[in-house]
């Protein structure tokens, strides 16, 4: 009987303070959207809604750290067999950086997907300062790109300079044949003295570390060799057959292109990896601390309606008693 008269009283009174009810729900919706997190005006509804969706992003945060994590123990073993490939050409041939020739070619390496921390961002930075240092009034440096993230970072500012752009070189698990071929494709299109590749060599998951190699043309090697800088020890070695030592030159270069931007497509794979796995796993953890929020700020918002219900009919109670 009570809570009846109650919800008479209650109808009495919004008709005779509100004559139009549409206003009144309209005004009653925009307090409830425009209060803030927490406040007494928050739907549940929407807090359910908003805690709904944030553990799902979780779910696939975590999914994809697991993925990433079965991947990197596979092309991690590559990697580290790889790097007996190039490191014989380096004590035979050398890595000299520091050599100044007219025509740079910057080899970027970096990825087709995203979600991997700073890898590509870090890459693009490093061949934009390489290529500041190696340009001049009477050189030439061109872009050779391998990845769709590093390709739209430098479209942005060096599109004149791109000679070839390569996408999806990781869609199947790399192997040296199909680097052979790619390596051969790059020498038939570019003319070069020098050829940087840039990349990020793996050291563990969450770290590693931007390098620069240079493979010099036959031309250069031939002349370093002569004016005895850091390849004069090439003429220390027997030459058997019947090549010149401008063949085994050429020969030798094609190989170590080849050798060296294997490892070097294997370590930014294995980088591209791990950076991904801690870029995940901190999503997940800011995720959970999300949810962890959200759901304080639902018990809340329960309990203040609950609370405010409770009052309003002990009230209204009271009133009609007295």
């Amino acid at each position: 009987m009570a809570m009846a008269a109650l919800r008479r009283e209650g109808r009495r009174f919004l008709l005779s303070s509100n004559p139009s009810p549409v206003v009144a729900r309209s005004a009653i919706f925009s307090e409830e959207s425009s209060a803030p997190l927490g406040a007494r005006g928050v739907s549940t509804q929407v807090v359910r809604n908003r805690m709904k969706s944030v553990r799902n992003i979780q779910k696939i945060t975590k999914a994809m750290k697991m993925v990433a994590a079965s991947k990197l123990r596979a092309v991690q073993v590559r990697t580290e067999n790889s790097r007996g490939l190039w490191q014989p050409f380096t004590a035979l041939l050398g890595d000299a950086p520091s050599v100044d020739v007219k025509k740079n070619v910057i080899i970027t390496i970096s990825s087709d997907k995203g979600l991997c921390g700073g890898i590509n961002s870090t890459s693009v930075k490093i061949s934009k300062s390489l290529f500041k240092v190696t340009s001049g009034p009477e050189k030439e440096t061109k872009y050779v790109v391998l990845g769709e993230k590093g390709k739209v970072q430098l479209m942005r500012d060096s599109k004149n300079h791109i000679d070839m752009t390569i996408s999806e070189l990781q869609k199947n698990p790399l192997n040296f044949t199909q680097v052979s071929v790619l390596a051969d494709d790059i020498l038939k299109n570019v003319e070069y003295d020098a050829l940087r590749i840039v990349y990020n060599k793996f050291q563990s998951v969450v770290q590693f570390l931007p390098t620069i190699n240079t493979i010099l043309s036959p031309e250069i090697v031939e002349r370093e060799s002569e004016a005895g800088g850091k390849l004069g020890d090439l003429d220390s070695y027997e030459i058997e057959g019947g090549e010149t030592k401008a063949e085994i030159l050429q020969n030798l270069a094609e190989f170590q292109f080849s050798c060296v931007l294997f490892n070097a497509a294997l370590e930014n794979a294995c980088s591209e990896l791990g950076a991904r796995m801690s870029a995940m796993d901190s999503s997940s953890r800011n995720a959970g601390e999300m949810l962890d929020r959200l759901t304080l700020t639902y018990n809340r918002t329960r309990q203040a309606s609950i609370t405010t219900e409770l009052t309003e009919i002990i009230s209204g109670a009271s009133a009609l008693e007295g």
